[in-house]
C-alpha cells in the first residue's frame, strides 16, 4: 500500500531541560515517513537547500522511503531553531529560517499520483489543495494544520478541510479553529465541517478522536524519559497512517488501532533528539509496547 506525505524537511536545533542539539535531522516529513515506513513504503515529496547533508538522505533511503519527490535546489535548507521548557507540550520558537521552503511548490511525480493514502502535513493550506488536486483517488487523505495558517489562512483552510476523509490537530489548534474551549464539542463542530474524522493530539495526555456516531479516548503512553518532543504529531500521523495502510478494511476497530500504533511510535520518538531513536527501533519493539500499552488501558 503506498503513502505519499508532503510536508518539510528540515535542520532543527533543539534546546530541552536533557541536552541540546545543532542542525540535526527535522521537518514534518522527515518524521512522519520515518514513523509510517515501519508498515508501508513511503513517497515524500519536499525540498531542501544544495547544503542538506547527503547522510540524511541516505538515512531516509535505509528506511526505504522513496526520495524520488524530494528536490534539492540552490540556497540554504530550511532551519529552525526552538526549545523547551520542563512543560515539554509548549514549543518556544527562537529562529525560523524558511530559505528554500519559501518558494517550495509542489509538484507531484507523476508515479506518485496513484498512492492510496495521502498526508497532507503542516504547510500552507493552499499547497495542501494543491496536492489533492494532483492526486487521483487516493483511499483516505489526512490534513494536519498549525495556528499560523488558522489565524492567517483560515479560509483556505477551511476549504481543504472540507476535502479531507481526516483532519488531525492539537487541542489548542482545535479549540482556536473551532472557537470552542470544550475539546469535544470543538471536535464535533470540526467534523461537521466536512471531515468524517477529527482526531485530536493532546501531548502528555494523549489523544481523542471523534468520528460518525463514535468517540475514541487514548491516554499517552507512560514514559519515564522524554528527551525531545520535536516532531511528535508527524511521528504519530506516520504511525497512524502507516498502521492504516496495512489494514483491509477502514472500520472502527481498524481505526482504533491505529490510534494505538500512532502512539506507540510517537512515545518512541521523544526518547531521543530528533530521529535517533527512530534510527535504531524495530518492528519487534514496536509490536511489544503495543500489546503493553493494550493491556495496561483496558479494564
Amino acid at each position: 500500500m503506498s503513502i505519499l506525505v508532503v510536508g518539510s524537511v528540515a535542520l532543527d536545533s533543539v534546546r530541552t531541560p536533557f541536552g541540546e542539539v545543532e542542525e540535526v535531522l527535522g521537518g514534518s516529513a522527515t518524521y512522519f515517513s520515518v514513523a509510517a515506513s515501519f508498515f508501508s513504503p513511503v513517497r515524500v515529496v519536499a525540498v531542501v537547500g544544495e547544503d542538506f547533508p547527503a547522510e540524511h538522505l541516505d538515512f531516509l533511503g535505509s528506511r526505504g522511503v522513496d526520495i524520488g519527490g524530494l528536490r534539492r535546489v540552490p540556497g540554504r535548507t530550511f532551519r529552525w531553531r526552538g526549545f523547551y521548557d520542563y512543560d515539554l507540550n509548549e514549543a518556544h520558537t527562537l529562529d525560523t529560517q524558511l530559505n528554500v521552503f519559501e518558494e517550495f511548490d509542489p509538484e507531484i511525480p507523476e508515479e506518485y499520483r496513484d498512492s492510496e493514502f495521502v498526508f497532507l502535513a503542516n504547510i500552507d493550506p493552499t499547497l495542501q489543495l494543491k496536492v489533492l488536486e494532483q492526486v487521483r483517488s487516493p483511499r483516505l487523505t489526512i490534513c494536519d494544520t498549525m495556528n499560523f495558517w488558522i489565524e492567517n489562512k483560515r479560509s483556505e483552510l477551511m476549504e481543504i478541510i472540507k476535502r479531507v476523509d481526516c483532519l488531525l490537530l492539537n487541542d489548542s489548534e482545535a479549540r482556536q479553529l473551532a472557537e470552542e474551549p470544550n475539546l469535544i464539542a470543538a471536535g464535533r463542530r470540526l467534523q461537521s465541517t466536512g471531515p468524517r474524522r477529527v482526531i485530536i493530539k493532546k501531548g502528555e495526555h494523549g489523544v481523542i478522536m471523534l468520528g460518525e456516531n463514535s468517540y475514541f479516548s487514548l491516554p499517552a503512553y507512560p514514559l519515564e524519559t522524554v528527551f525531545d518532543p520535536t516532531g511528535a504529531g508527524d511521528s504519530f500521523g506516520g504511525g497512524f497512517l502507516g498502521a492504516i495502510s496495512r489494514e483491509p478494511d477502514l472500520t472502527e476497530d481498524a481505526v482504533r488501532r491505529a490510534v494505538v500504533y500512532g502512539s506507540v511510535v510517537a512515545s518512541f520518538a521523544v526518547e531521543s533528539f530528533s530521529c535517533d531513536r527512530l534510527r535504531t527501533l524495530s518492528g519487534e519493539e514496536i509490536k511489544a509496547r503495543y500489546d503493553e500499552f493494550m493491556e495496561i488501558t483496558c479494564f
